[in-house]
This record gives C-alpha cells, structure tokens and sequence, in this order.
C-alpha cells in the first residue's frame, strides 16, 4: 500500500540548463524522463478501503472501518498468518487483522507480571515490551514467555507468544520455587521482572535460589545494552543483558504491533507447592474511602458540576473507589484538602479516573497525567477533561450520579 515519492532534488537537477554560470538556470517546463525515485509513501486511500469492514453500512452512505488492528497487505498476512488446516495464505483478506506466530523459537524469554485484579496494568504492558525487545533481537527469533498467577485476557495483545499461569493466591516464596522449576526446564535467556511489590520480591528469591545476579532497576534497555545508575544516581552502568533483569516503570516501551498468540505453554513445572511457613493466606481489601490518593486504583471525583455531595459520596462506595475533588470543590470547603487531585495537590497513578463535573483545569490535567483510563461526566462538548478522556458522557453530573447508582443497585438484585 505505497507508491513512490517523488525526489525534489533529482527533479531539479533534470531541469538544471548546462553551462548556466555561476548562477543556475532552470528549465521548469523540462519533465523528468526516468522512472520516480525517492522513497516509498504511504497510500491513505488505500489504506482506508483495506480497512473497510466487509459491506457492512450504518445507513445509506456510512460505511463501518476496523481501526482495532494493524491492517495487513496480503504479503504480510502471508508471512504472519498462521498455517490452519483447509486455509490458504492467500484467502486472508487485505483487511484482516494477522497473527504472529512463533512455532519453534530459539530460545524464550520469561516476563513475570503482577496482572492484579486479572488484568494487566501499564507497567506489565512495559515489561512484556522489554520481553519482546530482547526476543526479536535475538539470532532465530525467539518467544515470549508471559507468567503471571493467573489467567488474563489481552495477553497476545500485549506481546506474549506463550502463557504460563502460577497458582493463584499463591504467597512469593511459591511463587519463585514455581518459576525455578519452569527456569530449570526451559533455560530462557532473559528473566525481566518488574522493579515494584512481589516481582521485585520474587526477582531476588530467584537469583538467591539459581545462584545468579541479579541486575536490578534497569532504566535503559536495548538489545546489546541494559543501563542502571549506581552511586545514588551519579553514575551509571552498562552491560549486555544479563540473564536476571528487573526494569523501572516508564523505562520500556510496551508492544504495539501485531498480535501475538499467547499459546498456553506446556510444562512439567509443578503447579502447586507448599509454603511451610504460610499456615494461610487471606487477601483483605482496603476500605477505598481512607485510602490515599497516591495509593488507590481508582478514583471518583467531583467538580464545580456536583452540588450534591451526598449523592456524590454515595456513588463513590457504591463503585468502590476513592473520593476526590477539583481545587474549586477543596476550596469551597465540599471536601477535604487531601481529597483535592491536580499539580498542586495530589498527582494520580491510578488505573481509572472518574470525572464528574470537571471542566479540566491545566493544573488538574497534569494531575491525571498518569492514569491509564479517564471517564469524564460534563455538559460542555468542547472541556478539556472531555478531549482528555477515553471515554465521555456528554449530560449534567447531576443526573448521571442517580443514574449510576440506579444501574449498580440493580445488578446486585
């Protein structure tokens, strides 16, 4: 889907006239006589009607377009696609979103994900990034091990080729005897942990089990080169990868190409062990209404557009999130100052942020920099925290807190 593009410098140095002087003459109505050179360009048109889904329309003229996926030229989708039994490479339709599929790799990659609440956060993106970095780098071509402790969706997504699940609720000390035994049967090249809670934890229980390194809190990784600093960051060091390697967050970009096929992986590792010095475990959650800001997932918030506060407060235990507030509501006295969100107050990390009656101040912007998803409740189309947010509801605050709370009530009957 390109076409050539055309060379300015070759086209004028076809319209240059010989022996012109000092000062060059041109013959603009000389055309050039060879073929086009210069770089391959892209084709939008041509990229727009691959896109086109089926012969599908919404009404007489709209017609529906799959954005979700890479779209694929039949030579890609020849070289991606997976081989099926009664399917031709050739059958797959411009507009298919491909498969990568890696057979028989050279060699794996283990990432280890937390994948709390069975999902995968922005910093498990960004170690299976790392993952597949290293993978593709490698001579042969080889695959990403995902493992995590329990099942989650949108893993091929993300990079994996493989999955390999732990046993669920299971404390670190198992968690590391678990990956020993899938380390000592596979050999990967690379074990990438994250540098945060358990998989720092477990990072460090592995490399004192195998006996190796560990090379902790890279902040630049490539294929030849992994840098960390030392000396409390006035200095720093590189070394080809080593085989364990824990990354900080935002150090590594996640994978954004095609997807992968997150087979699940076969192994002899044994899939339950016990922690002779757990007797049990219980997962006890935090009450999200005296939880910090800076600590929580979650985050209902409430703007200039909130008048009743209740109503508001309400809505926020019913979702199980945290209570925040704009700098007008803090200031007005509505809500507490650590409940305000925004340069000036308390810049979120949270998964998923809800707006409501926000316009978005730049200073409140730049407090949810950070979130992954932001939900966004205001009457104004054209707000800043609606062109911020993911997803918009264009309606009075006031009248989608009943709403909410009305569908959530009538789930749990």
């Amino acid at each position: 889907m390109s076409r050539i593009r055309k060379d300015p410098r070759a086209e004028r140095a076809t319209k240059t006239v010989a022996e012109a002087g000092r000062r060059p003459r041109l013959n603009l109505g000389r055309r050039e006589a060879g073929p086009a050179s210069g770089r391959p360009r892209r084709d939008p048109w041509r990229e727009w009607a691959a896109s086109l889904a089926g012969e599908t329309v919404i009404g007489p003229e709209r017609k529906r377009y799959d954005r979700s996926q890479r779209q694929m030229n039949r030579a890609d989708a020849a070289r991606f696609a997976r081989a099926r039994p009664g399917l031709d490479a050739t059958d797959i339709s411009p507009g298919q979103p491909a498969l990568r599929v890696v057979d028989e790799p050279a060699f794996v990659v283990f990432a280890v994900l937390e994948a709390a609440g069975g999902r995968l956060s922005r910093f498990d993106r960004q170690v299976l990034g790392a993952a597949r970095l290293l993978a593709d780098a490698g001579d042969g071509g080889g695959a990403v091990v995902a493992i995590m402790p329990e099942s989650v969706e949108g893993l091929g997504e993300a990079g994996a080729d493989r999955v390999f699940a732990m046993p669920e609720a299971a404390t670190p000390a198992i968690r590391a005897a678990t990956l020993r035994g899938a380390v000592d049967e596979l050999c990967p090249r690379h074990v990438l942990f994250a540098e945060d809670g358990d998989s720092a934890d477990i990072a460090r229980r592995l490399a004192a089990s195998v006996g190796e390194p560990l090379f902790a809190d890279v902040e630049h990784l490539t294929a030849r080169q992994a840098v960390r600093a030392i000396r409390s960051g006035r200095a720093e060091i590189g070394l080809a990868p080593p085989r364990l390697m824990s990354i900080g967050e935002d150090r590594a970009k996640p994978y954004e190409a095609v997807p992968c096929e997150a087979r699940p992986l076969e192994t002899s590792a044994p899939s339950r062990l016990d922690d002779p010095a757990i007797l049990s475990v219980e997962i006890i959650p935090g009450d999200p209404a005296k939880l910090a800001l800076s600590e929580t997932d979650f985050v209902v918030s409430a703007g200039n557009g909130v008048s009743d506060f209740a109503a508001f407060r309400d809505l926020a235990a019913a979702m199980k999130g945290t209570p925040g507030a704009s700098r007008v509501v803090c200031d007005a006295g509505l809500m507490p100052r650590q409940a305000q969100v925004g340069a000036s107050g308390t810049v979120l990390a949270a998964d998923c942020y809800l707006a409501l009656g926000i316009s978005g101040a730049p200073q409140h912007l730049q407090g949810i920099a950070g979130c992954e998803h932001v939900i966004a409740v205001n009457t104004d189309l054209h707000a800043a925290m609606i062109e911020r947010a993911g997803l918009a509801i264009v309606q009075d605050a006031q009248l989608v807190m009943p709403a909410l709370q009305k569908l959530l009530q009538e789930r749990e009957t």
